[in-house]
């Protein structure tokens, strides 16, 4: 007889507890003076390797192949930049009584950031989608979003991005764009580097995100941002965020359904249209926030996780409807490790 299947467990690994481990040492002891700007370039330096890594990693070719699919990309970059933009803009409705007006900043900056590529991927693997379709939207967002973000925050935001200047395009275009261009150029020498040692760029994502929340948490610490922020308050931005998944999570897959896609690219279309990156938000909020960076980010970090735990008991849902379809396998050369996706979930996805 076969024993009957236990839950599978939420994804809350030790990349979570690394994340609430490096906030608490920021509000224990945070860089002040001279460390503050070494911690600063530190970081900077740290995302910039890492925007070189992805240039170097994604194939051109693969890039080129996904354009194939560009309804689909449409759709979800529609969900990113137009829809979740509009819902972050709706929530401001709920200032003061749910949300104070600097965590509302924070929620509409969060709807403003690309989506994810590594755990749309695993998950959009996972459900049995198109992992290709899944591959190219993820990568397609976070090139878009590096111009987009940041002038959808000038133009939503306002005051409220006090760091935004057309220097803060530039300094974003040089720590993002430019990287990833130069690995781009240099792909045909690195990329092989990476292929074969797959760890070098978690490590490296990991713990550019980890000094990214360092920097941005001490910084609001010195500053006296976190008396702001009552417990209450973030119950209340929880709620509204699950309501905002929730939201996107029925749109993205019911709505690609009315578009006329087949459930392959409806997997694809839900995952990378319901999720927001982490990696290329912190980088972000610390160039267009400055010291009000930490709660800037605060909804974008409890929405990260949120996304994984509910999109990980999603995906295996979707595996169990139906058999396997074609556009679900991997294209050679590009294998993605769903097992390490789920126990060390990338925040590229990130």
């Amino acid at each position: 007889m076969r024993r009957p299947q236990t839950p599978a467990r939420l994804p809350l690994d030790p990349w979570v507890l690394a994340l609430l481990a490096t906030v608490g040492l920021a509000a224990l002891l945070p860089a002040r003076g001279p460390a503050a700007s070494v911690a600063e370039a530190a970081s900077t330096g740290a995302v910039v390797l890492l925007f070189f890594l992805y240039g170097a990693r994604l194939s051109t070719r693969e890039a080129l192949d996904g354009l194939r699919h560009w309804r689909l990309h449409l759709t979800v970059l529609a969900c990113t930049f137009v829809l979740f933009p509009l819902l972050g803009l709706a929530a401001r409705g709920l200032v003061p009584t749910l949300l104070s007006p600097s965590l509302a900043s924070g929620l509409l900056f969060m709807c403003l950031v690309p989506s994810t590529i590594q755990s749309s991927i695993a998950f959009t693997s996972i459900a049995r989608g198109n992992v290709p379709a899944a591959i190219c939207a993820g990568s397609f967002s976070s090139l878009a979003g590096i111009v987009l973000t940041p002038l959808l925050a000038a133009v939503l935001l306002g005051a409220s991005a006090g760091g935004f200047s057309p220097d803060s395009l530039l300094r974003i275009a040089l720590q993002l764009l430019l990287p990833f261009l130069l690995g781009q150029a240099l792909r045909r020498w690195v990329g092989g580097f990476l292929v074969r040692n797959k760890r070098v760029l978690g490590y490296v994502d990991r713990g550019s995100i980890l000094l990214v929340v360092y920097t941005a948490f001490g910084a609001g610490m010195v500053a006296g941002v976190w008396h702001q922020v009552s417990a209450a308050r973030l119950g209340a931005l929880m709620a509204v965020e699950a309501v905002l998944l929730a939201v996107m999570l029925l749109v993205s897959w019911y709505g690609a359904k009315r578009l006329g896609f087949g459930r392959a690219d409806r997997i694809a279309i839900q995952f990378a249209g319901s999720k927001k990156s982490l990696a290329a938000g912190l980088p972000m909020a610390g160039v267009l926030f400055g010291a009000q960076a930490s709660l800037a980010v605060l909804p974008l970090m409890l929405f990260h996780q949120m996304q994984l735990m509910v999109c990980a008991v999603l995906a295996r849902r979707r595996a169990g409807d139906s058999e396997p379809r074609a556009g679900a396998e991997l294209p050679a050369g590009h294998v993605v490790e769903v097992s390490s996706a789920l126990q060390h979930p990338a925040p590229q996805g990130r």
